[in-house]
């Protein structure tokens, strides 16, 4: 579904750019992050949004946020009759899509007016050779109050996949936004995958560069989807750990792949390797069915450092043990 005016034809200067704001289950949220998508002072633009087949009212919050709109940014509305996850999400909003740079806008945060017009402005300055421009954020608490500036790492100090595996950054990819082209060579994201920012930012660097503007162009909000919850209960930390156990097994292939089509994968290949092994052993660990079966997978895992596994075991085979740490952190937790 399209709405508002078609693109200006791009001149060599102004490149059409789209900022795919991706929306799940944020009916409270959305409405906001939609607000900071038209306010956009750029153009041509090209706004894209999709709802993932949520359950709760994101996307009649949608429609009324649009409703009646007539400015200067094409407007396409879609909504997937299943959900897809992430990374699937991502790719299908690409396909939808026609800009040269391709910006990332969750449906809990909020884009500055200004967000697309700086990132454009950096990029043209590098001439146009970075593949992604991430940039600083506002954390927003859940009230909507903004606090301190977010600051990514610092990409334009990586120049190859060695530098990514010898320090990896620290990435946001709610202030991100990256070029068709970087897309295009390696291809849509993977099944499965649960987030983009990691592989986009690596995809980057082992491919036309990144950089970081030191700028915050994002409110980021720190309590929707994404927020980091306080692992209080040993139940916690191994909800956690399998779930990124899980966005591992799907990205570190991915990963491998990618540095293989760059002809990068020598500079990467043992860091990355060593990780899948690990997150094999997790997974490996709480498949295993009884007491016997995962000191097995303890004893197997040569590869993965000794005190780790020691440790994943106890939260696996016998989290009873932990409790007594466990009470004093919430109690603590409490008296803050």
């Amino acid at each position: 579904m399209n709405r508002g005016a078609p693109p200006a034809p791009p001149a060599t200067d102004r490149p059409l750019a789209t900022l795919l704001l991706l929306a799940y289950q944020q009916q409270a949220t959305v409405a906001a992050a939609i607000e900071g998508a038209l306010q956009q002072t750029y153009s041509p633009l090209e706004i894209v949004i999709s709802d993932d087949a949520s359950s709760d009212a994101t996307w009649a919050a949608i429609e009324r946020a649009v409703a009646g709109y007539v400015g200067p940014h094409r407007l396409i509305l879609n909504r997937n009759p299943v959900n897809l996850g992430i990374g699937a999400h991502i790719n299908r909003m690409v396909v939808l899509s026609q800009g040269e740079l391709l910006f990332v806008a969750g449906g809990d945060d909020v884009s500055l007016p200004q967000r697309c017009a700086r990132v454009v402005e950096a990029w043209l300055a590098a001439d146009r050779r970075p593949d992604l421009i991430a940039s600083h954020l506002l954390d927003l608490d859940d009230q909507g109050v903004t606090h301190g500036v977010i600051a990514p790492s610092d990409l334009a100090s990586y120049r190859d996949a060695a530098d990514w595996a010898a320090r990896p950054p620290h990435v946001i990819g709610a202030a991100q936004a990256w070029t068709r082209r970087v897309f295009e060579r390696f291809g849509p994201l993977p099944a499965g995958s649960v987030a983009e920012d990691r592989l986009m930012v690596f995809r980057a660097i082992a491919s036309g560069g990144a950089l970081t503007l030191p700028e915050a162009l994002v409110q980021y909000r720190r309590g929707g989807i994404s927020r980091r919850r306080r692992n209080l209960r040993a139940r916690d930390v191994v909800e956690r750990l399998l779930k990124n156990n899980r966005h591992a097994l799907v990205e570190l292939p991915q990963l491998l792949a990618d540095a293989q089509r760059a002809g990068q994968l020598a500079a990467v290949d043992h860091a990355l390797r060593r990780e899948f092994a690990r997150e094999r052993f997790v997974r490996e660990l709480f498949a295993a069915s009884h007491f016997v079966a995962r000191w097995r997978a303890v004893r197997a895992a040569r590869r993965v450092p000794l005190p780790w596994r020691l440790r994943v075991f106890v939260y696996a085979a016998c989290p009873a043990l932990l409790a007594p740490f466990f009470v004093l952190k919430r109690w603590s937790s409490r008296e803050r």
